[in-house]
């Protein structure tokens, strides 16, 4: 029955996108099939919506199809298997040409016909919408691994904990010590995966992209000798500018790097490309963007710590209230970097157990609907199949197929994150190790055993949720 549902909504989705061959490429994230659409025109998205076992649509540079976590690996890998591909390959051009030209050639001109009506579209919204739309590209494949490896970080941190209470011996170290190793197999050298994805959504080498990641980490510096910073009159420091340094710099070597192969000769473009460009941009990254981005991402995690830190009760109120909205326009994605910078200078970010109560109003709000619209078959069946996720910290599904399609839902699922960003505010210094998990699978991840004040937060905003949602929430052709 898995499986038919799988090739049901695969085989759905793309009687309602205009077919396999209206589709350029596929790709999917946590919770939504993506795609490349040649024509517009030919989308049907009201159908599209109302297929069952899809939560919800987003239209943006890309056709989101939001289908819930889970599933979408298995539809999307279904939908490219019909299509004889792999995920991210372009898809091949079925039409015949009339006119004497290539199947190519047909492709181009469309995609860049495509490519014109759609920068017209978003023309109100870009450059920003592109930096947002660049950020997630680079970050969203490494969740899994921030994931999978916060998580054993947060289990050898918690014997940790029961090592220096007494409650198990000291030879439990051992293990510690070899969770920390796995977890730092991405913590230690995000540089370098920066880098890699940076390169590859710039269009540079991802190798080379690798290695500028890798220089900021300043491996053979002579610690006798360190090298100056020429801003400060200081010395530079490992991983100084973060992972937003790396990304700047990446996008600089993408720049040269496409001009220097237009000027450099094919027979020596292979050893004279990349060594000039790895040499220009290292010595920037080294003397330029390290230093000035270590600038910027300290003074940005002290301004937000402190805003935390004095704004108590008020701030999170205000964070956990307009998550949601930034959630629903993609906005999101900017506060991804500003995670990891407090990550790398504080071991652990303030920001995500409050934006992690948005969430948790969600699931509080679907609950009262729950109760209130229990007649209305189709909603009920949408919020159970939601809600587990959205437990877990997963929203997307809650959002795009339960609270925000009715609109008061969404506006009081809202107001139940802001009551549950205030306790976790009044509380303060509340944080997280690591990024990825939400709801109730971020609990193993919260720092220096906070976790208590964390699932007060929890119930807060569940509660909040629930209550704006039940007396204020419910839509008046809806009520039972």
């Amino acid at each position: 029955m898995a499986d038919e549902k799988i090739q049901r909504l695969a085989r759905e989705i793309y009687e309602e996108v205009g077919g396999m061959e209206n589709v350029e490429k596929l790709r999917h994230c946590m919770t939504r099939v993506r795609m490349d659409v040649r024509d517009y025109s030919k989308v049907d998205l009201e159908k599209l919506k109302a297929i069952d076992g899809v939560m919800g649509v987003v239209e943006d540079d890309t056709l989101q199809v939001v289908i819930g976590p889970g599933t979408v690996n298995k539809v999307a890998q279904e939908m490219v298997d019909m299509a004889g591909v792999k995920l991210g390959e372009a898809f091949p051009s079925t039409e015949k040409s009339e006119d004497g030209k290539s199947g190519k050639e047909l492709v181009e001109e469309k995609a860049a016909q495509m490519k014109a009506e759609q920068k017209e579209k978003h023309k109100n919204n870009s450059p920003f919408k592109a930096i947002l739309k660049s950020i997630s590209n680079i970050f969203v494949p490494l969740i899994p691994a921030f994931v999978g490896a916060g998580i054993i970080g947060g289990i050898a941190a918690v014997l940790s904990n029961l090592i220096v209470a007494g409650d198990i011996g000291a030879s439990w170290q051992q293990y510690v010590d070899v969770l920390n190793i796995i977890k730092n197999g991405i913590f230690a050298y995000l540089a370098l995966y920066t880098g890699i994805n940076s390169a590859s959504e710039f269009g540079a080498t991802p190798a080379l992209g690798g290695i500028i990641g890798g220089v900021t980490m300043l491996t053979g510096m002579n610690a006798e000798a360190p090298l100056p910073n020429l801003f400060t009159g200081g010395t530079l420091s490992a991983g100084q500018g973060g992972i937003i340094g790396v990304i700047f710099a990446v996008w600089l070597l993408s720049l040269l790097e496409k001009q220097l192969h237009k000027v450099i000769p094919d027979s020596i473009d292979i050893i004279v490309t990349p060594t000039i460009a790895l040499l220009v941009i290292g010595l920037a990254t080294i003397f330029l963007i390290m230093p000035i981005a270590g600038v910027i991402s300290n003074s940005l995690v002290g301004v937000i710590n402190t805003i935390l830190e004095k704004g108590g009760m008020f701030a999170g109120f205000t964070l956990g209230l307009t998550f949601l909205p930034m959630v629903m326009f993609g906005l999101h994605q900017i506060l991804t970097p500003i995670h990891m910078e407090m990550i790398a200078q504080t071991g652990q970010t303030l920001l995500l157990p409050i934006l992690a109560m948005a969430g948790a109003g969600q699931v509080g709000a679907a609950l009262a609907l729950w109760i209130r619209c229990k007649k209305d078959t189709q909603l009920v069946e949408m919020i159970k199949g939601a809600l587990p996720v959205g437990i877990l910290g997963i929203g997307e599904p809650l959002i795009y197929g339960v609270t925000l399609p009715l609109g008061r839902p969404f506006i009081t699922a809202c107001i139940g994150g802001g009551i549950g960003g205030a306790v976790i505010g009044a509380f303060g210094n509340v944080g997280a190790i690591a990024i990825g998990p939400s709801g109730a699978a971020l609990i193993p991840l919260i720092a220096n055993n906070q976790w208590l004040a964390y699932v007060l937060g929890l119930l807060a905003a569940y509660a909040g949720g629930f209550a704006a949602t039940f007396f204020f929430g419910i839509p008046k052709d809806m009520k039972n």
